[in-house]
């Protein structure tokens, strides 16, 4: 398996829309850098959040999961409380090749803020907006800047394609649009 290049990435975007909208550089004047990279794409957030919520005292389940423990925000800044975590998307839309499969990092600003992203990897001919989760590790509250870069993706090629990808088996999570809570 190799760590794919910009040249790959940048090819591939362009002509298939392996990610739309595609920035084909990094952009980083006064912002938290996004864009194209040497070996990888740092993805924005979207300015929608799902803010996690105690107020009912309720228990995550992810079998049986109560979207009444989130409350929706559209916002260009998002506060995480202290100890807790938010949802949000990314900017792009990511359309992943049959033979390449896709891992993502935070970015080292959110992660020396103590600001954890956690994305699962993006399969083989899997489609949609990446649902993001920030962890705000510490004791007080933690800003998210919506358009701005939130993590990054790199790409693996395989040394041949798989037998069965995430479309062939009608994953769950096909062509999600927005934020996308667990389903069963």
């Amino acid at each position: 398996m190799a760590i794919l290049p910009d040249s790959w990435i940048k090819e591939n975007s362009l002509k298939n829309d392996m990610i739309s909208p595609f920035v084909d550089r990094q952009k980083r004047e006064g912002v938290i850098s996004y864009g194209l990279s040497s070996y990888g794409y740092d993805a924005r957030v979207a300015d929608e959040f799902k803010i996690f919520s105690n107020l009912d005292s309720a228990i995550v389940d992810p079998k049986n999961f109560d979207d009444n423990s989130f409350v929706d925000r559209k916002t260009p800044i998002c506060i995480i409380p202290p100890n807790s975590f938010v949802l949000g998307r990314t900017v792009e839309y990511f359309k992943i090749p049959r033979d390449i499969l896709v891992v993502c990092l935070g970015k080292s600003t959110y992660a020396r803020c103590g600001i954890i992203v956690n994305v699962t990897p993006l399969e083989p001919e899997w489609e949609g907006h990446v649902t993001l989760e920030f962890s705000n590790t510490t004791p007080l509250p933690a800003k998210i800047y919506a358009n701005e870069g939130a993590c990054q993706f790199i790409f693996f090629r395989a040394s041949s394609s798989c037998d069965v990808s995430y479309k062939d088996r009608h994953g769950k999570y096909m062509g999600q649009i927005g934020v996308t809570l667990p389903k069963t």
